[in-house]
Parts: C-alpha cells; sequence; structure tokens
C-alpha cells in the first residue's frame, strides 16, 4: 500500500481540480473518467464543489467495452458517430465546462484490432467533435488532463511486478512527478514551478527565433522555421476571460507551433510512441517544405503511417516542445507508455493541429487566417519524443545571429 495514500489521492485531487481546472464559482465542469477511477474522480467532483461549481457532470467509460466493440461490433459501426455523443460534447460547448479527463488506459487496448476500424472511427469523430476540439485548443474553456493507473498500465510499465504491487509502484511514481507528497501543499508547490516556467518563456519570446536547427547522435538534422510573431507558451494558460488554468499535469515543456511548410530535415524518435493501443519503436521521419515525405519504424510502421493519412494537415507539424533531459520524469528512469508523462521527459514533436495561441491574436483568427500566420490544420494532434541526451538546439534570429537554446539535452539558459 502506497504510505498516506488517502491523503495523497485528495491532494492529488485538489490540485487537478483547483489548479489545472481553476474551477470559478457557477461553472458546472465535466469529468471524464473510467470505471476504473471512482475514488480519484469523486474526490474530484467534491473538489469542485468546494470551489463553488454550480454542477458536476462526470462521465464514465470503460476499457473492456471500448475493446470489445472494436474487435466485435458491426462494421458500420466505425463509420457512424452517435448523435447522442455529439450532443453530449455540443452541450459542454455551449456552457463552456471546464473539462477534466484522465490518462490510463492500457496502452495496448486496441492491440490486434483492424487499423482501418481505428481509421474510419477517427475520421466520422474528428468532425463531429472539431468545434468542441478547435475550441478546447484556443483555450476558450479551461480543460486539464491528469492520470490514473489501471492494471495493465502499471504491469506494463513494472513487468517485474503483479496485481495492487505494480499499481502501488506507478501510483507512487505519479505521486512523485506531480509533487504530492501528502503535506497538502502541492498547489503551492505548482504555482511556484510554473513562476519558473514563465521566466523562460518571456526569454524565449523576446528573442522571436527565425529557425530551430536540431542535431544529435541519432542522425537528427532538423529545421524547424517559426512563424512570424510565435509564442512560447508552457504551464499555464488563459481563457478569454483571464481565467488561469493548467492542462496538464504534469508538465515540464515550453512550446510553441512550427511555420507549417517550413520544416526541412530527418528527425529519429528518442522514446517509443504509444497510439492507439500499439507501440511505434525506432522510428525516423523525413521533411520538406513542412511536409512528412518518408517515414520508417522498426515496430509499428504501419500504424505510423496510417496516423499521418487523416488529413493532409496530420503530414505537418503543429507543435515543437522544449522539455530538459534532466526533468523529473525523465530523472525517474521509467518509461511511462504513456504520452502525458513521455512527452514531458523529452522535448517532442507533435503532428497535426497547431494550437492557436502559439501565434498572437491566433485565438481570434479564422482557421484560414492561422494557416496564413502560419499555424497547420488538422483533425489529430500527436506528441511524438525527439530529446535525447546529446540534443543540440540552436536558435536563429532574423539577421542569422545564433544562440544556443539546448547543450547536451537541457537549456543553455
Amino acid at each position: 500500500m502506497v504510505p498516506n495514500f488517502e491523503a495523497k489521492l485528495q491532494e492529488y485531487a485538489h490540485l487537478l481540480v483547483e489548479v489545472g481546472l481553476n474551477v470559478q464559482p457557477g461553472q458546472t465542469p465535466s469529468i471524464e473518467s473510467n470505471v476504473e477511477y471512482v475514488p480519484l474522480t469523486r474526490q474530484c467532483v467534491a473538489a469542485c464543489y468546494d470551489c463553488g461549481a454550480r454542477d458536476v457532470v462526470a462521465y464514465y467509460g470503460d476499457d473492456f467495452s471500448t475493446r470489445e466493440a472494436f474487435l466485435r461490433a458491426d462494421e458500420a459501426v466505425f463509420s457512424e458517430y452517435p448523435s447522442y455523443m455529439k450532443a453530449r460534447v455540443d452541450w459542454y460547448l455551449e456552457q463552456k465546462s471546464p473539462r477534466l479527463s484522465f490518462t490510463g488506459s492500457n496502452p495496448e487496448l486496441l492491440k490486434g484490432v483492424d487499423p482501418a476500424r481505428i481509421q474510419a472511427r477517427r475520421k466520422v469523430s474528428g468532425p463531429a467533435t472539431k468545434a468542441y476540439f478547435d475550441a478546447m485548443t484556443a483555450n476558450r474553456f479551461q480543460w486539464c488532463v491528469g492520470a490514473h493507473p489501471t492494471l495493465v498500465w502499471a504491469e506494463k510499465v513494472f513487468p517485474g511486478k503483479r496485481g495492487d504491487e505494480a499499481i502501488d509502484a506507478l501510483w507512487d511514481a505519479i505521486f512523485s512527478v506531480c509533487r504530492i507528497t501528502g503535506d497538502g501543499k502541492a498547489v503551492e508547490r505548482w504555482k511556484a514551478h510554473a513562476a519558473a516556467a514563465k521566466k523562460r518563456i518571456e526569454l524565449l519570446n523576446s528573442y522571436q527565433f527565425a529557425s530551430l536547427h536540431y542535431t544529435n547522435a541519432l542522425g537528427t538534422d532538423l529545421t524547424v522555421r517559426l512563424p512570424d510573431n510565435h509564442l512560447w507558451a508552457g504551464a499555464t494558460d488563459h481563457t478569454p476571460q483571464g481565467v488561469e488554468f493548467l492542462p496538464n499535469i504534469p508538465t515540464e515543456e515550453i512550446f510553441t507551433a512550427p511555420q507549417w511548410d517550413g520544416v526541412d530535415g530527418r528527425v529519429y524518435s528518442a522514446l517509443p510512441l504509444a497510439m492507439d493501443g500499439n507501440l511505434i519503436r525506432n522510428f525516423y521521419m523525413d521533411f520538406k517544405d513542412g511536409r512528412i515525405v518518408d517515414v520508417h519504424a522498426e515496430e509499428g510502421e504501419e500504424f505510423l503511417r496510417r496516423a499521418l493519412e487523416v488529413d493532409e494537415g496530420a503530414r505537418y507539424l503543429g507543435e515543437v516542445a522544449l522539455v530538459p533531459y534532466d526533468s523529473p520524469i525523465r530523472n525517474t528512469g521509467i518509461l511511462f507508455y504513456n504520452t502525458l508523462f513521455d512527452e514531458n521527459a523529452s522535448c517532442h514533436l507533435a503532428f497535426g493541429a497547431a494550437y492557436p495561441s502559439c501565434v498572437k491574436g491566433g485565438e481570434d483568427l479564422s482557421e484560414a487566417e492561422q494557416k496564413a500566420a502560419g499555424l497547420n490544420q488538422s483533425m489529430t494532434h500527436v506528441d511524438f519524443m525527439v530529446g535525447t541526451q546529446d540534443l543540440s538546439i540552436v536558435g536563429a534570429a532574423h539577421d542569422g545571429k545564433e544562440t544556443p537554446v539546448f547543450v547536451n539535452g537541457n537549456f543553455a539558459f
């Protein structure tokens, strides 16, 4: 049993609600949960009411049912998006409901599922929920992603442990990297962490680099142009009403958007990518004029290629994120097989949609105007890790002056 578990769980719930969502009096938060996450979900529901929530909507999914459906449901199911599901997210959008969701599903949940079924579902769910997720990425309402262990995930992360021993080990790891100790002071620690990130963000924004050049011993040699008036962000974001929130807990990243047609060269992965229940290992991508023109993976290449076929924008980058190699998550030495954690252990890129907030005034631009400002448009957004211990990133100014950004895997400043 994890020492002081109940106190730590309550501390975690209050962190997710008070700092992650920053629920305001009179709001109606939604919690996207799972039948295996009931104790934490209930703590979060109570914490929302403690913050003055008008109501709280908890929606529970079930991994077993999801897998059975993908394996056994009628083929036509995957080319339809149920109207009741669309109505639900439309209602959330109308309410501007703060959204708390959890990651923790089995990393291999859909392993063995026909990739065509996964692709078909993505192609219908994307358009049906586009307005909602566009509003979320534009920070029209608060949102936060936390984590909860499951047995299959825990045993994947700790293959030498079984049952409760594996779950306890994963809880210990989650609490550790989320700065949860059971003393009730995680909220204060995260506010201090966010303040430190903001200082680095201010410096990066002052440089207004024209491009970044990535190199390492794996063979990465990638040049990423940045849009004019790009903005670096990280830790906290703000709604149009000025409500500050923290989208990911944990988070160590500082990110911006690349110029959608301004990426050239080759980049190698530094960690496996868990996607749709499948692992993609040891892969590289080749870029020309922003477009991914070739990929190769030692394992899972077919799943990577299918992910790039969601729409035309899936073949372009939407995010460039800086994470020091010497970070709390990397220092655990644990591969979490979960993007929320692994992306915060490594510098990463994302193919697919850019966040509108990554250019000045981007949230108020139409899609066409965002594209003209340099932001990629897509129904997907997939982070993949590229940071290594020897990663070098050099920023180039518009006048050609170069400034080291990363040296030996860590910030140079």
